[in-house]
């Protein structure tokens, strides 16, 4: 017996089995947008992160004597 047999009789074997496949697979709907969801609220907390720290970048800048974070500055 070669392998395509052996799936069409594993087929047939398994059709007789009832149930709805879009509620056997709901929960992993469920797991996937509540991981979405808590990775954008993630994501969204490092929103205006820059901003609250520009009084202090502007003093280290001003007491280093840079003017902003220039590239390739040598690290």
């Amino acid at each position: 017996m070669n392998l395509v047999a052996q799936l069409v009789q594993a087929a047939a074997e398994n059709s007789e089995q009832s149930g709805n496949v879009m509620l056997e697979t709901l929960p992993f709907f469920f797991i996937a947008g509540g991981t979405f969801a808590l990775l954008g609220l993630v994501a969204l907390s490092y929103r205006n992160v820059a901003n609250r720290h520009a009084a202090k970048a502007k003093a280290w800048a001003a007491e280093h004597g840079h003017e902003g974070h220039g590239a390739g500055h040598g690290h």
